[in-house]
């Protein structure tokens, strides 16, 4: 059994590696003919463009030729001022054509004027018959030669012509036409474009690199040649490595990359070569191989797949029975498990509302001290009243009436109080309410006034003008404020210069409440924990521990936060943010 099935998984490993070779093939050769008709496409350009820039000259030495001034200077050379109005022709024709260099030769090679006579690189009294250019337009009328200048070191075509009277000394007109600003067009467009030589040496390129370099090793006599006629002076092509070895289709840049190239034939034996990466077109066969065989692999999986899913069909069939049942009875499970899990939250629900209500009364002991002093001074004077308004009932109503409305006053003012423990002690829901922000801070600071006038302090409140809102309950926000003054109040007692600040700002979207003290401060070891339950730097039996983790459970019900900054020896700030509610806008 094994063996069938390990040489069905040979000949599916031989399938695919011959669909992804057959594919990998056939996108090699259609990315290789999308290449060579780019470089037939840019041989054409090229060659018009070559031809354009050469043409525009190729007339210009046999016009020239027809002047008065250079004919004059041909027949009679030494005749006075004849060569200095030639070379001012020359220089006039050369600015109006754009030229590189004009300059006019006798029949023997020797330069007797030329458009840069005035320069110190003049042409006048060098002798170039040594140039093609000047043998063949001696011999046939006409002349061409691309070259390195040996006078400027400048390269650049020159064109000749020959001129004079059949019965007079001949002369040849030459114009020396620079195609550097074809090359530079080349490079700038990222053309890989070379013209070589009849020789095959690359004398003009958009590849800086393959000048110079000869397409095919150098023949000995190509070699001889080059040097005797000083094609290049200052460089020896000879030692420069060929661009193509054996097929022309392909080439090789400095680097060694392998470029596909095609060449064409140009006037005066030259060769125009256009070249192009090959890197695409590997990659376009890479990528189709790797396509074709992941395809290939992917339709036998999913072959597979298919036989495979026959089988589990049955397998599921027969499980689903009894999945259905283990359904069914996890389902149940989870209904136990939900009516656990909320029985449980109403539990944790009212555990903590019975904290809240606890820290509550627990607040209410810390202040029960002010309060019963708050209550009895109220008292006692209103009995000392009382009993001052019974002596003087008889002897002065007017005293009477003022001692009476007195004893109201105190009884208003123990009402008052009464009223806000009434309201803080109460239990109320966790239901939200726009509510005042400035009314609920002003309660908080009625409850905890008791407590403020036992230890001396009278807290600062700075609250801005105008009425703010936020969405909380009353009573729990209150509490809140009850709490971080209760706290502050607690870490100023005993200070040489206690003071508390409760501070209401409104912003944009936000309003902050600030209960700041200049107390101790808290530790810094101890302030990851002031708002774990239970954890008090207070003495024993001074509160709960709860006030600063309640508080922040409060506001997280009501969408708000609590920040805590201190500084030890320098006082801690407690801030409130809730989000603010514009007066008109719903709950």
């Amino acid at each position: 059994m094994a063996k069938p099935a390990a040489r069905m998984t040979f000949w599916r490993v031989i399938a695919v590696c011959a669909i992804s070779v057959a594919a990998a093939v056939g996108a090699w050769r259609i990315a290789l003919s999308g290449i060579d008709a780019r470089l037939d496409r840019s041989l054409i350009l090229t060659l018009r463009a070559l031809e354009t820039e050469i043409d525009r000259f190729r007339y210009l030495p046999a016009v020239v030729g027809q002047d008065a001034r250079i004919r004059a200077v041909i027949r009679t050379p030494d005749a006075p001022g004849a060569d200095l109005a030639a070379n001012r022709y020359l220089a006039e024709v050369l600015g109006l054509s754009g030229a590189d260099q004009l300059y006019l030769m006798d029949g023997q090679g020797v330069t007797l004027a030329a458009s840069n006579w005035d320069s110190p690189a003049s042409f006048v009294g060098h002798d170039y018959s040594f140039r093609p250019y000047f043998r063949d337009a001696i011999a046939t009328g006409q002349g061409a030669f691309y070259a390195i200048g040996v006078t400027t070191g400048v390269p650049g075509y020159f064109l000749s012509a020959r001129i004079g009277d059949r019965d007079g000394p001949p002369g040849v007109v030459v114009v020396k036409v620079d195609l550097d600003p074809l090359q530079q067009a080349w490079a700038q467009a990222g053309q890989a474009v070379a013209v070589a030589d009849p020789d095959g040496v690359v004398f003009l390129s958009g590849n800086p690199d393959w000048l110079y370099h000869p397409l095919h090793p150098l023949a000995p006599e190509a070699r001889a040649r080059l040097a005797d006629l000083k094609t290049y002076p200052g460089r020896d092509p000879a030692t420069q490595g060929p661009l193509m070895q054996g097929n022309a289709a392909w080439m090789f840049d400095a680097s060694g990359a392998r470029l596909r190239s095609q060449t064409a034939a140009f006037g005066d034996g030259w060769t125009v070569v256009a070249a192009a990466p090959v890197q695409p077109a590997m990659l376009s066969a890479l990528i189709a191989g790797v396509t074709a065989a992941l395809a290939s692999v992917l339709g036998l999986a999913l072959a597979k797949t298919q036989a495979q899913r026959r089988q589990l069909v049955a397998l599921r069939l027969r499980q689903s029975e009894m999945l259905e049942r283990k359904v069914a009875e996890r389902t149940r499970a989870l209904g136990r498990e939900i009516e656990a899990r909320r029985q449980t939250e109403a539990e944790l629900r009212a555990a903590q509302e019975g904290l809240i209500h606890s820290e509550k009364m627990a607040a209410l002991g810390r202040m029960s001290a002010a309060i019963v002093h708050e209550v009895s001074q109220p008292l006692a004077a209103m009995e000392a009243t009382l009993a001052a308004a019974e002596m003087g009932a008889a002897r002065s109503t007017e005293k009477t009436v003022a001692r009476i409305e007195t004893a109201r006053n105190l009884i208003r003012r123990m009402q008052r109080t009464i009223k806000h423990l009434k309201s803080f002690s109460r239990k109320d829901t966790a239901a939200l309410e726009r509510i005042e922000i400035g009314a609920v801070a002003a309660s908080a600071l009625e409850l905890v006034a008791p407590r403020a006038r036992a230890l001396g302090i009278k807290p600062r409140v700075v609250v801005p003008d105008g009425l703010l809102f936020a969405n909380a309950g009353r009573v729990r926000l209150e509490q809140v404020l009850v709490n971080l003054l209760l706290n502050a109040l607690d870490a100023v007692e005993g200070q040489p210069a206690p003071e508390v600040e409760l501070r209401l700002e409104g912003a944009e979207e936000e309003l902050h409440l600030s209960v700041r003290d200049n107390g101790p401060g808290i530790a810094p070891e101890d302030m990851p924990r002031v708002t774990e339950p239970f954890f008090s730097t207070k003495e024993e039996g001074s509160g709960l521990g709860l006030g600063l983790a309640i508080s922040q459970a409060i506001l997280s019900e009501i969408g708000g936060r609590l920040d805590i900054r201190s500084t030890p020896a320098a006082g801690t700030q407690m801030i409130v943010t809730l989000t603010r509610v514009r007066e008109k806008e719903p709950v």
